[in-house]
């Protein structure tokens, strides 16, 4: 299976910031949303950084509450590894798993389209283990 699968199925929707928001601001909207990452972006979705709760965290924990008022480039991660439609999930799988991250945007001709978390990921590897599985059975119940 490939990344564009899985935004079939989730959709494309992808929650961005403006980078000169607070992390406040960042805050609010992760816990409006529901979600655990935001992708910031200039106005025409051309990626900047992404900020995760845990960055939030790190900042208030060494800079104390005043960090909530700091811009959110000041903690976001600039060098944000992104993805492609036709990208297998065995890959973007290794690549989250070893930089140890759980998000990644996913662009198409420079573009952010969408966005994918090792959740979406897993959810989708398991799902073909499980086809496999059930084939092998029905296979060898037919012998």
């Amino acid at each position: 299976m490939h990344v564009a699968a899985i935004l079939d199925i989730k959709g494309r929707d992808v929650v961005t910031l403006d980078p000169d928001k607070t992390l406040a601001d960042a805050a609010r909207l992760l816990a409006k949303r529901s979600i655990g990452t935001v992708v910031v972006t200039a106005g025409d979705d051309i990626i900047l950084g992404i900020l995760s709760e845990r960055d939030i965290v790190r900042a208030v924990a060494t800079l104390g509450a005043g960090a909530l008022e700091a811009p959110v480039s000041a903690h976001m991660t600039r060098s944000v590894k992104t993805c492609a439609g036709p990208d297998a999930l065995r890959s973007i799988m290794e690549r989250m798993t070893a930089g140890r991250f759980r998000h990644m945007p996913v662009i198409e001709r420079g573009r952010l389209v969408g966005i994918i978390s090792i959740g979406d990921v897993v959810k989708s590897r398991l799902g073909e283990l499980e086809a496999e599985a059930s084939a092998m059975r029905d296979y060898i119940a037919s012998a």
